[in-house]
């Protein structure tokens, strides 16, 4: 089981996190593309990304669109450092700043 991450520990990972914020118990961000396959190419990459950790994310997509948030099930949907590790490799390969 996962042991989520306290108030301070957030705040402090979020200072590496352009972009991202703590919404509920999530680490969220909605990134914009030129087009839908932009979108859907991130998504792609993501998920190679999660699947890698064995950590998924909650997003959705609308045309150019893609919101992510992050929380981990086994931590009571709490965030965690799986959460964190995803953000920052979603954040290396996120081509649109």
């Amino acid at each position: 089981m996962s042991t989520p991450l306290s108030p301070e520990e957030i705040q402090t990972a979020l200072r590496d996190l352009s972009g991202w914020e703590r919404k509920n118990d999530t680490l969220a961000k909605t990134f914009q593309f030129h087009s839908f396959r932009e979108a859907f190419s991130f998504m792609t990459r993501v998920a190679f990304e999660a699947e890698e950790l064995n950590h998924h994310p909650d997003w959705s997509n609308s045309y150019n669109r893609v919101t992510i948030q992050l929380a981990t099930h086994d931590a009571g949907g709490k965030i965690t450092a799986k959460d964190v590790e995803l953000a920052k490799r979603i954040e290396r390969i996120n081509w649109v700043k």
